[in-house]
């Protein structure tokens, strides 16, 4: 296992999911160990048909630093990070990175999130929608879609962070384990925000760091009706429990 040069005996995860990524993954993979050298990577693949899984093997065969999940069916981007992260967690790593492989989140990037999680820091979201921060070839109508999204979700959940739904994170260990990542079930965008308003809830420090988000060039985005439906009315309950419970707190203290 390695050990992150800058944090003398921290030890670094990059958790990959992937399903039907194979024209990117291994750019991916080799772009993470060339701007973080010292991290390991895991590939959490939902049994892929195009043979991703197969890939991200012959990666691993010849890295030992590179590591694969294989998973039997397609549970989606929720499960993934929670298997992945549990994989990490009883082998002891202190940082999860949390990161696409189709190329929207850029490699060279990492080094900056990673030295933002410094002691007092649980949690670095790499920010599309902070000053500095930008994506590159969106239509306008999927800029509208996020940044409507997420300010819904910001006010609905009462979490002070500009960019709720980005998948570009950089985790503490006890972190994890405070929020209880291996009881989420939510999914797609929603699994993003409910980690989040988990963290915020338990008063962990949350850092934003700029970042470019491009759009992908290989394969086909995994949002969904489904998804989008899932996230809608998942913000919605838990706004609503979040604002009775602030009105109840705020009554007591009268």
């Amino acid at each position: 296992m390695s050990v992150d040069p800058d944090l003398p005996g921290t030890r670094t995860l990059v958790v990959v999911p992937t399903y039907d990524e194979a024209g990117t993954v291994a750019a991916t993979v080799a772009g993470v160990r060339r701007a973080a050298p010292a991290a390991d990577v895991l590939v959490v693949d939902d049994a892929s048909p195009d043979g991703t899984g197969d890939l991200a093997a012959g990666l691993a065969a010849v890295d030992e630093q590179v590591h694969v999940l294989h998973r039997a069916d397609k549970e989606g981007l929720g499960a993934a990070y929670r298997d992945g992260f549990g994989w990490g967690l009883v082998r002891g790593y202190d940082r999860f990175v949390q990161m696409d492989a189709d190329g929207s989140h850029r490699p060279d990037q990492l080094p900056d999130l990673l030295a933002a999680l410094r002691p007092g820091v649980g949690l670095v979201l790499g920010s599309r929608w902070v000053p500095g921060g930008e994506v590159v070839d969106w239509p306008r109508h999927r800029v509208l879609l996020s940044r409507g999204g997420n300010a819904y979700a910001r006010h609905a959940l009462g979490v002070a962070v500009r960019d709720m739904t980005g998948g570009f994170r950089v985790w503490a260990r006890g972190t994890l384990e405070t929020i209880g990542v291996d009881t989420v079930q939510s999914q797609g965008y929603c699994f993003q925000v409910d980690l989040l308003r988990r963290t915020w809830e338990a008063g962990v420090r949350v850092v934003e760091v700029p970042i470019s988000f491009v759009e992908r060039r290989h394969g086909e985005s995994k949002m969904s009706l489904s998804i989008v439906v899932e996230a809608l009315w998942r913000v919605t309950r838990w706004g609503v429990d979040h604002h009775l419970r602030a009105g109840h707190a705020q009554s007591r203290g009268r």
